[in-house]
């Protein structure tokens, strides 16, 4: 990790971007309230918006804030324009600002994330025609899902359950943040995680 990115002070520590029919009351919450109990601030986005709201200045803000992005890559992830545009902010800052990108690949594989295939071609699809005239951001999108599914991850069955995979990613984030506040404790005055 670079000084950079190392010496930021972050509001949180993990951003969560997820699609929250798939995931919110099972895998999300569980990993939420595990992060909680380290001691490690992480942002989640109950808000339900309505179909077509785009997202506020004040989410792309918390993405920036963070030290972390953990992206929750469910069936239906592609199906929300929200997460979309959650999840090019998450790569554009990882570019930017060395954020650190962790996919969780939960019922799809990295590969399907990564060409945009089954479960997702669909969703896309109906993206193009949508937006029709706005090739570009259609570009965007697919450009952050591959970049996504190069990355190393959590594929969920590599676990034998949830709960393995939650505790496993868990953990690693918790070395990752001690690593950062060993390297430059100066930076970080405020900011704890308990163990």
């Amino acid at each position: 990790m670079s000084h950079a990115s190392s010496s930021k002070v972050c509001k949180y520590d993990i951003f969560l971007s997820f699609r929250g029919e798939d995931t919110r009351r099972t895998f999300v919450s569980h990993l939420y309230n595990a992060l909680e109990q380290r001691g490690i601030h992480a942002f989640k986005d109950d808000e339900r918006l309505e179909a077509g709201q785009s997202i506020s200045a004040e989410l792309l803000k918390a993405i920036e804030d963070a030290r972390f992005a953990v992206v929750v890559f469910s069936k239906s992830y592609a199906s929300s324009r929200r997460c979309l545009e959650e999840l090019a902010h998450i790569i554009k800052c990882k570019m930017e600002l060395e954020q650190v990108v962790i996919p969780v690949f939960y019922d799809v594989s990295p590969s399907n994330v990564r060409h945009q295939n089954s479960p997702f071609a669909d969703s896309f699809f109906q993206h193009e025609v949508e937006y029709k005239d706005d090739m570009e951001k259609v570009q965007r999108w697919r450009g952050a899902f591959a970049e996504a599914g190069k990355l190393s991850g959590y594929h969920l069955l590599n676990f034998k359950d949830e709960a393995a995979c939650i505790k496993k990613l868990v953990d690693d984030i918790f070395s990752k943040s001690l690593q950062i506040i060993s390297a430059f404790p100066e930076k970080l005055s405020g900011y704890e995680i308990s163990g």
